[in-house]
C-alpha cells in the first residue's frame, strides 16, 4: 500500500494563526501608543531627582567642611558652588552650576544672581509648559510638575 502523505498547513490552519496574531496586536498596540508621554514624564521626574540629588551633595560636602560662614565650597569632582551661609543650600547660580545643562529644557530666571527660584521647562516641541522643576533657593525644596506632560 502505498499512502501519500501530504506535508503543511491548510489553509484554515494559516487563517486562523493569522486571526490570532491580529487578535494579540490589537491588544498590545495600546500599551505602546502613549509611551512618548511616559518619556516625557520620566525626563521631568529625572531632572527633578537630579537638582535633589545636587542640593543634597552641596549641603553634605557644606556640612563636612565645617566652616559655618562660607559661601562657596568646592565639591569632590572640582566644581566651584555658591551657597548659603550656614545652611549651604546652594543659591541660585550654585545650582545651575551643578546640574548639566541640556538643549531638552531652558533655565528661567535670565539672571540667576539674587533670584528666589529657579525653574526648568522643558522645551520640546511637544512638551506643555507645565512640565517643569522647580527649586527654591531658600529652603533647597525641588517640586516636579509632571501634569499634563
Amino acid at each position: 500500500m502505498n499512502h501519500n502523505k501530504q506535508q503543511g498547513f491548510t489553509l484554515i490552519e494559516l487563517v486562523m494563526v493569522i486571526v490570532i496574531l491580529g487578535i494579540l496586536a490589537a491588544t498590545a498596540l495600546p500599551k505602546f501608543v502613549n509611551l512618548g508621554s511616559q518619556a516625557r514624564v520620566a525626563s521631568v521626574k529625572a531632572l527633578g531627582g537630579a537638582v535633589q540629588s545636587a542640593v543634597a551633595i552641596a549641603q553634605s560636602t557644606y556640612m563636612a567642611l565645617g566652616t559655618p560662614a562660607a559661601t562657596s565650597i568646592t565639591t569632590s569632582d572640582g566644581t566651584t558652588v555658591a551657597v548659603t551661609a550656614a545652611t549651604g543650600i546652594p543659591t541660585a547660580v550654585g545650582i545651575v552650576a551643578m546640574v548639566p545643562a541640556s538643549s531638552d529644557y531652558a533655565t528661567t530666571p535670565a539672571t540667576l544672581t539674587g533670584a528666589a527660584t529657579v525653574t526648568w521647562t522643558f522645551t520640546l516641541s511637544t512638551t506643555p509648559a507645565t512640565c517643569t522643576v522647580v527649586y527654591t533657593v531658600a529652603t533647597g525644596a525641588v517640586v516636579t510638575t509632571t501634569t499634563g506632560c
